[in-house]
């Protein structure tokens, strides 16, 4: 990967391969299962997955992408009509359909609908049937009345013809090209819950993507979306909000929704940190903001709903003045006021990423570093210790994103943190890395 200049390497298009089924069928345990890691939450309670979820995932040397979907059932209310029309969008966008039903309790009217609807979609289905053994082999013959081929024996759970399915799936793959594009920048976008996530990334995408409801928690699991923006692609994590940790019940499905949320932003390029503008900037944004800056992620924050804030001539510079204040562990932060319902400014917040990223890439020259450290202890030296005097022989740059600028000293136990913070911020007014991390390390002659 070639970083130097802030570009990525090129990427190619996988197949996409969308699990439908109604509530409860496993399509979850499966969609962990065949990606090798708990991507998905599975709980026994109908209707835990509510938005696409998606993996990249490889059999037998074949790459795809495999889209795990919430439960299609007939409710009327408006998350569970989301929620179909998802499943559904789904499987117009995808190369092939895994239908997933559950052999113990056989074909029932909502799984002849799906497959009514399947058959029209045209696309290669794959009939899956769930949680089934030795004895349930008498009943899988019903399920030929679905009019979608020989149906495929399985057990998510535990696995078995889960390698056969894979294979039907895999059969009808079309050989995959090359988009000629970048691979995308994933942006995860993180925050308390009801600051205004989903509805960010619904505005961001051009259409509804994720669901939207005023009920706190209705994104339980982080949703990956690929939008494309001015020709270049970018992938959107929506995560779930994260309450204080005192508020959580310990085995509750809102602490995994939790845990998706940290492992999005360990994955993600770049973060956006979702705060409501109309509210102070709480302690649970700064824990939120403090853990993004301990990861090392690049990030903006996003001050949304700033069309409800009450303003006049100083509005904006209080509320910059709050977050200096209150972010002053991560004084490089940088900010943009946005409206999700709105769309006001919405549009200047992937200019930020695209910013703060190549800050995050910026490699500097052996040969530069080392003339800017030089001047830096040349107009203020480090303290002596103990009657020893730190001498910094060189400085490099060994890692990007975050910059990793690595010193060699006489002694590493006598650079005092206050110096490490000067060195650091001679760096920042010497190079632009605003909106990214910079981390420093210092080496003794015997610590090699």
């Amino acid at each position: 990967m070639d970083m130097q200049d802030g570009t990525i390497e090129k990427s190619y298009v996988r197949p996409t391969v969308a699990i439908v089924g109604r509530p409860n069928v496993g399509k979850s345990t499966l969609m962990n299962r065949i990606s090798g890691r708990r991507v998905s939450i599975v709980d026994d309670l109908p209707g835990v997955t509510r938005d696409k979820l998606y993996a990249d995932c490889d059999w037998c040397g074949k790459e795809f992408t495999l889209i795990d979907t919430g439960g299609i059932d007939d409710g009327t209310d408006d998350i569970t009509r989301s929620v179909k029309r998802q499943a559904f969008d789904a499987v117009e966008l995808c190369d092939v359909v895994l239908f997933m039903t559950d052999v113990k309790q056989g074909v029932l009217s909502g799984d002849a609908e799906i497959a009514d609807i399947l058959r029209k979609s045209k696309k290669p289905v794959v009939l899956a049937v769930n949680k089934a053994d030795s004895a349930s082999k008498d009943n899988v013959f019903e399920f030929y009345s679905l009019g979608l081929g020989e149906p495929c024996l399985i057990s998510a759970e535990h696995g078995s013809g889960v390698g056969d399915l894979l294979d039907r799936v895999c059969e009808n793959f079309m050989r995959a090209e090359s988009d000629g594009g970048q691979k995308p920048l994933s942006i995860a976008v993180v925050g308390k819950p009801n600051v205004g996530k989903s509805s960010l990334v619904n505005r961001l995408s051009g259409y509804e993507r994720s669901i939207v409801s005023d009920v706190a928690g209705t994104t339980r699991d982080a949703v990956d979306t690929l939008i494309t923006v001015g020709g270049e692609n970018y992938i959107l994590i929506d995560t779930a909000g994260m309450r204080r940790k005192r508020d959580i019940a310990p085995d509750s499905v809102e602490r995994y929704s939790v845990i998706r949320s940290i492992a999005a932003v360990k994955r993600a390029d770049v973060v956006l940190i979702v705060m409501d503008a109309t509210q102070g900037i709480t302690e649970q944004d700064e824990k939120i903001a403090g853990l993004v800056h301990e990861s090392g992620k690049p990030s903006v924050v996003v001050l949304n709903k700033w069309d409800a804030v009450e303003k006049d001539a100083r509005t904006l510079d209080k509320k910059t003045d709050e977050l200096k204040e209150k972010l002053a562990f991560m004084s490089y932060f940088t900010s943009i006021t946005v409206s999700a319902l709105s769309g006001q400014r919405v549009e200047k917040i992937l200019s930020s990423v695209k910013y703060v990223w190549e800050n995050a890439s910026r490699r500097i020259s052996t040969g530069l570093l080392n003339e800017i450290v030089g001047q830096a202890v040349a107009a203020t030296e480090p303290n002596a210790s103990k009657g020893r005097r730190p001498k910094i022989f060189y400085a490099s740059q060994p890692e990007i994103c975050p910059p990793l600028f690595v010193f060699k000293v006489n002694d590493a136990k006598l650079i005092h943190f206050s110096y490490r913070r000067y060195l650091e911020n001679s760096l920042r007014r010497a190079f632009d890395f605003t909106g990214t991390p910079v981390r420093l390390k210092f080496i003794g002659r015997g610590d090699e």
